[in-house]
């Protein structure tokens, strides 16, 4: 029998004054309401009421008992209350890793109304451009770009990751303003790319083109690029969340508008298991409202 039902009908024995009375408050035969007071006596090898037919009186360890299961109910039912609370309120600390650009420019900024809105919720990003193991690492999500690998992972698509391709007006001034995209394998192109000559693809409603490009100066980070193009080094292809800003306020020219770059996919992924929190569910829904 369970040892908190048998605990609550010997609370009611007690209060009510019989096994009859706490029977029907429990909704149970006196019988059964008999049961769950000799169950009790027999794990503890005590006695808890000396019964005649028409007294009950507890015992001195009855009594102290009787004390005891009273808290122990309390914290019992006080505990089921709060896990339900946090079934419906999501609180407590959410680990997640993003990939540096976009946790920078467009998850860090979006935070604000998502801890605005969940007030009891704590958020811990890391941000890095590896593939994190999720297991290994303790996080309950990650925001990927680009193909995932099959795995356990349940995924949620986003918004595409797209990309734009832009100057300073100081660099266009000084070396003018590429017309078509093969124009672009004249000009110093700033990338990632360690090799000599990288490939950029462009299409328009003519096709496809796939410009090489090169440039004196490569560097392996996103914001040191657009640093670079900033400061007149090179036309830059760089997402589009990490230059909007600049285009829109005149530092940086959006070149080739009409044209459609390469975009990436971009997921949310996260456990299985792990979606049940409430407050994963709250995140991740968050994030495909504001990068649906």
């Amino acid at each position: 029998m369970d040892l908190f039902d048998s605990m609550r009908v010997y609370v009611l024995v007690v209060e009510k004054g019989s096994l009859s009375a706490a029977a029907t408050a429990c909704n149970i035969s006196a019988t059964m309401a008999g049961k769950h007071l000799r169950t009790l006596e027999k794990r503890l090898g005590m006695r808890l009421l000396n019964r005649t037919t028409r007294r009950q009186h507890l015992t001195t360890f009855g009594e102290d008992y009787y004390v005891r299961c009273k808290e122990i109910l309390k914290m019992v039912a006080e505990t089921d209350a709060q896990a339900q609370n946090l079934q419906l309120a999501p609180a407590g600390k959410l680990r997640i890793t993003a990939p540096i650009t976009f946790g920078t420019e467009a998850l860090i900024p979006a935070l604000s109304e998502y801890l605005e809105r969940y007030p009891d919720v704590s958020v811990d990003v890391a941000l890095c451009d590896r593939v994190v193991d999720l297991v290994e690492e303790g996080f309950e999500a990650a925001i990927r770009i680009g193909q995932l690998p099959d795995s356990a992972l349940i995924a949620q698509s986003l918004a595409p990751y797209r990309l734009m391709i832009c100057a300073s007006p100081q660099y266009l001034a000084r070396r003018g303003t590429p017309g078509k995209p093969e124009d672009l394998s004249q000009h110093e192109c700033l990338s990632f790319s360690p090799a000599a000559v990288a490939h950029w693809r462009l299409a328009d409603q003519d096709g496809v083109c796939r410009v090489p490009v090169s440039g004196r100066l490569q560097v392996n980070h996103g914001q040191a690029l657009r640093v670079a193009a900033l400061h007149g080094l090179g036309i830059v292809l760089q997402p589009a969340i990490l230059l909007e800003a600049d285009v829109r306020a005149g530092h940086l020219v959006q070149l080739f508008p009409t044209h459609e770059l390469p975009s990436r996919t971009m997921s949310v992924v996260y456990l299985p298991d792990r979606y049940r929190s409430p407050k994963l569910r709250s995140f991740v829904d968050f994030l495909v409202e504001r990068f649906n």
